[in-house]
This record gives structure tokens, sequence and C-alpha cells, in this order.
């Protein structure tokens, strides 16, 4: 694998608060709008904050199946809730902290220590939430299937 990458997308106005955000490389367009909580936002619209949240959720999950996968950890399922905390620093507004909230299960008790370790070597690789400057509070949660 190559050290260095390029992810393009492109954002057309559409109107209001609204633009159409695309890849060249990808099939399906998503709406963003500035979001309710915004002068003249859009509710049931991804926003740019949902996104920003979206990204952490998303490499915690893909570097978790990769590091589970290299690992061999014998799963049944993972999920994960992500929440932006947004206010104002320094008198800007910005995403001071994201919640990571994984929830793996198992079949297996004798493989919980590990699960755990993995998500936290998950979340310390993601080369998204490395990226960010919003603190990243991690609280796994491991269960053990009946």
């Amino acid at each position: 694998m190559d050290n260095v990458h390029f992810y393009n997308t492109d954002i057309k106005w559409e109107q209001g608060r609204r633009g159409t955000l695309t890849s060249p490389v990808l099939s399906t367009p998503i709406t963003v709008a500035t979001p309710p909580e915004f002068s003249k936002g859009e509710p049931n619209v991804w926003s740019p904050e949902h996104l920003y949240v979206a990204a952490a959720n998303g490499c915690l999950m893909t570097t978790f199946l990769a590091i589970a996968e290299n690992s061999r950890l014998d799963f049944i399922s993972f999920n994960s809730t992500a929440t932006g905390k947004l206010e104002k620093v320094d008198n800007m507004f910005m995403i001071s902290e994201i919640e990571l909230k994984p929830k793996v299960i198992l079949r297996n008790e004798k493989d919980r220590e590990r699960a755990l370790r993995i998500i936290e070597k998950s979340e310390q690789a993601c080369l998204i939430s490395n990226s960010m400057k919003s603190k990243i509070v991690l609280s796994p949660e491991v269960i053990i299937s009946e």
C-alpha cells in the first residue's frame, strides 16, 4: 500500500443552506445542509457536523474489523454509537469531543479482555480520530452471547 492517498469530494449548492455532496469514485450522492440548531438550518438532513462525527465512528469500525480479523477474534457483531459535542471554545464553534460507544458481542467469555484491547488499539490506530483535534472518549461494551 502506498503511503499517500487522495480522496476527492465535490459539493454543489442547491438552495437555501443545502447542497449535494458527491465523489468522482462513488455513485451515491449525499444531501448536506446546515443543521437545524443554526439559522436557516434544516432538520432531517445530513450536516457537516453529522459527517464529522460519523467519520470518527466509521473509522473506528473499519479499524476494529481489520485488527479483529488479523487477531482472529471470534465475534458475533459490532455496532457503535457516536456523539459529538459542539460548543463554543475561544469564541469559535467546534466539535470539542466525540464519545464513541462501540459494542461487541462475543461467543466466549475468554475473549472479553482481548476484545477490549482490540477496541482500544482500534481507536488509537484510527487515522480519522488521529487527524482530529476533538477529544475522543472511548466507552466500549463487550457482551457475551447467551
